[in-house]
């Protein structure tokens, strides 16, 4: 029936055994189709009229599948955008259309404006949407930061050719990419990082705006790698370590870890957060490393004694 009914090849009778319920549908088909059929002139006014009536839960189940039908995503945005929930979870379906998400982007909780910012992509990919988020009352502070950001033109010019000569020895090429880079605002520099090479993203990772640097570590053809070697780079920012620690994929990898707990630049809270981590013989280092913080290399000292004990008493 969902298959027939999104084709537009049912027929009149099985549409409106959808309208008035005596087909048997889960709540969340039944919404979907009801909204296919809103838009159908044979039974616009009844499935229209049916809607008023279900459930908002069937709505936001219905919202959340990656397949979900695009008039479902068009009736919501149109009459739904205000009620609970539904506009994060407009917000949070990557198959529903910037225009759709833009309409009810004033109603997104903080929530929903973060599954925007974390899917740079997408969210670049849509000016609309960029635009439409500028009205969103509920933004944390740090989100409207990260959004002013991304709507920022050129980077300074001497922040680009410090980025690029440390990512680029050869002349030639250093020139090229300065002079590509140079030309950029900030929207073009993110879609650089996301679909660029190791190259550029050697450079881009020291991009002086955060939303570049984000999008380098969002990029699908960033290498592990590659990750390893930004984890040891003393002379980024705290923030792409702190980017870099707080994902799931890039933590499993205990190179990743051990170079952010003896980089100086990685936040005190993470660096005693991953330590524990750590073999004997990297703790030991550790121990000794005069580069990283006092309380870092302190608690690294008494965990080391700790394992010694343990180990000494077993």
């Amino acid at each position: 029936m969902r298959a027939e009914i999104r084709s537009g090849k049912a027929q009149f009778e099985r549409k409106l055994a959808v309208c008035s319920g005596s087909f048997s549908l889960s709540p969340e088909d039944r919404v979907e189709l009801l909204t296919v059929l809103a838009a159908d002139p044979a039974v616009a006014e009844r499935a229209s009229s049916t809607l008023l009536s279900q459930p908002p839960e069937a709505f936001l189940t219905a919202l959340g599948r990656p397949d979900a039908a695009p008039q479902l995503f068009a009736y919501c945005a149109d009459n739904l955008g205000d009620k609970p929930g539904i506009a994060d979870a407009i917000a949070k379906n990557s198959a529903c259309p910037p225009e759709d998400v833009a309409r009810v982007a004033r109603h997104l909780s903080a929530a929903g404006v973060q599954a925007l910012l974390d899917d740079l992509e997408r969210l670049t990919s849509a000016p609309v949407l960029i635009a439409a988020l500028n009205g969103c009352g509920a933004m944390r502070a740090e989100q409207r930061d990260l959004l002013q950001d991304l709507q920022k033109g050129a980077a300074p010019q001497a922040e680009l050719e410090e980025a690029v000569a440390a990512a680029e020895t050869d002349m030639a090429k250093r020139l090229t990419l300065l002079q590509r880079l140079s030309r950029m605002t900030v929207v073009e520099r993110v879609q650089l990082a996301l679909k660029g090479n190791r190259e550029e993203r050697m450079a881009l990772i020291r991009d002086p705006n955060k939303m570049v640097q984000r999008a380098v570590l969002q990029s699908p053809r960033l290498t592990e790698s590659e990750v390893e070697s930004f984890s040891a780079m003393s002379s980024l920012t705290t923030e792409v370590l702190r980017v870099i620690s707080m994902s799931r994929v890039f933590i499993k990898n205990y190179t990743i870890v051990r170079n952010l707990t003896g980089n100086p630049k990685t936040p005190l809270e993470i660096s005693l957060h991953l330590i524990p981590r750590l073999t004997a013989r990297d703790l030991k280092l550790l121990t000794t490393n005069k580069n990283i913080p006092e309380n870092l290399r302190s608690m690294a000292l008494k965990l080391h004694r700790q394992r010694n004990e343990a180990r000494q008493g077993g």
